[in-house]
């Protein structure tokens, strides 16, 4: 049992290891490079520690207003998909109950469509809104930014809906009845009942909605015509090229997710602490002693630890200066590249010498092997010798021709100097027509 227990904890560790290197593992890569002098994202070589990429990356003008337009764009569909998503929640707890499959089936559907067939199918319909409307090409309808919020929206707003209705399945509507029988009006029961419960899933709504709206593409690259967003701009970037200073971008985004991350899991902690020891949620909010801020909460002394180290590392920025580091790492990789190409000129030359070592013993037992088959003739046998043309006339006999025309060439007559004078008869002063 012993045995088997191990080997369940030790199989255990070794998926969380893998599960977490898989999640988090080029998120760490990533951000390490921001810290690497290279000009293209890379750990290995590694050159000098700079912080250089992240001045660059703030000074960038594209990724400036790309950032702005997602953090608009984001705002407005915060607001309309959670506006939305409350409401369809709403109708389907209220709704008739043989209609809430359909219904349900209806709002869940935009999450379905592909988010390019979404994009394409709002810049077509507004626009055609437009056109009827008799408005001109450049009015808000046709804004790159209204486009985009509606885009987005129509799928956003279905996962807001999502958690609304997950929310709602633990709200007790006896308490909304009982509001109605004691006079209140359906806004103000819903104002000052309903509304405060909902309130954590709003907030969970709100930043789900902004997440989905920052990270989008398939929807926005339709959508956002002259106002870019952030993913837009960085995509343009790694279809050109890019450097470290998008791996600074990403280190940013990183280290704000878990700082807010764990400034969400101090404050829970300590409303669980307040619950756990009998005390009202509303004294452990208003004050704040940092002994009772650390004690029992793993949470906030890693929080701790994370706005420390972060104030340590901007503070060494500020008075941290790699150019000397630079110009050791150039020194460096000059001499190692002369003396790479020392050592290729240096093969380069070997290899020259053994192939002119090895060319004349290649001719030499060439020509010694045809001497020894043909005494007295050339390593190429007698392809340079002047009787070949006789022999190529159909000669095969040199002494059968001769004796046939003794006197004459294999060509026979062909190349006497008087063949012209019989060809052409001379006339009467002498001259050869």
């Amino acid at each position: 049992m012993k045995s088997e227990s191990l080997l369940i904890r030790i199989g255990l560790a070794l998926y969380l290891i893998m599960f977490f290197t898989y999640l988090i593992g080029p998120l760490i890569l990533m951000s390490i490079t921001a810290f690497n002098s290279a000009a293209f994202p890379q750990i290995t070589p590694w050159e000098v520690l700079s912080f250089e990429w992240f001045p660059k990356l703030f000074n960038d003008d594209r990724i400036i207003n790309g950032l702005k337009y997602s953090l608009i764009v984001g705002f407005f569909t915060v607001i309309l998909s959670v506006s939305m998503g409350l409401a369809g929640a709403l109708i389907l707890t209220q709704i008739w109950p043989k209609m809430r499959a359909t219904y349900y089936t209806i709002i869940i559907a935009p999450i379905l469509v592909p988010g390019v067939v979404i994009g394409i199918s709002t810049l077509v319909f507004w626009a055609r809104i437009n056109t009827m409307l008799g408005l001109e090409p450049d009015s808000f309808l046709a804004n790159g930014i209204f486009l985009t919020v509606l885009g987005q929206s129509t799928f956003i707003a279905s996962y807001c809906m999502l958690v609304f209705v997950a929310r709602m399945q633990r709200y007790d509507t006896g308490l909304t009845e009982a509001a109605l029988d004691l006079g209140a009006s359906h806004v103000k029961a819903f104002r000052r009942i309903q509304l405060p419960f909902l309130m954590p899933a709003m907030a969970s709504s709100a930043v789900l909605a902004f997440l989905a709206s920052f990270e989008n593409y398939n929807t926005t690259i339709f959508t956002h015509q002259k106002f870019a967003t952030l993913t837009i701009v960085l995509s343009q970037k790694v279809r050109y090229g890019i450097d470290p200073s998008i791996s600074a971008l990403a280190f940013i985004i990183v280290c704000l997710t878990v700082f807010f991350a764990l400034l969400n899991e101090v404050l829970n902690r300590r409303k669980q602490l307040a619950v756990a020891n009998g005390a009202p949620v509303e004294a452990v909010t208003k004050g704040f002693k940092l002994p009772r801020f650390f004690s029992g909460n793993p949470a906030a002394i890693m929080f701790a630890v994370f706005v420390v180290g972060a104030i340590a590392v901007i503070t060494f920025a500020q008075v941290y200066d790699p150019e000397p580091a630079k110009q050791v790492f150039k020194e460096d990789k000059r001499a190692k590249q002369k003396i790479a190409i020392e050592v290729m000129q240096q093969k380069a030359l070997d290899q020259q010498r053994e192939k002119q070592m090895k060319g004349p013993k290649i001719f030499e037992s060439t020509d010694k092997k045809k001497s020894g088959e043909n005494p007295g003739q050339e390593t190429f046998g007698s392809v340079f010798k002047t009787d070949n043309l006789e022999e190529a006339a159909g000669t095969t006999n040199k002494t059968e021709a001769v004796g046939k025309n003794p006197g004459k060439s294999a060509f026979g007559s062909i190349w006497k100097s008087g063949n012209l004078d019989e060809i052409a008869p001379k006339d009467e002063k002498g001259e050869s027509n």
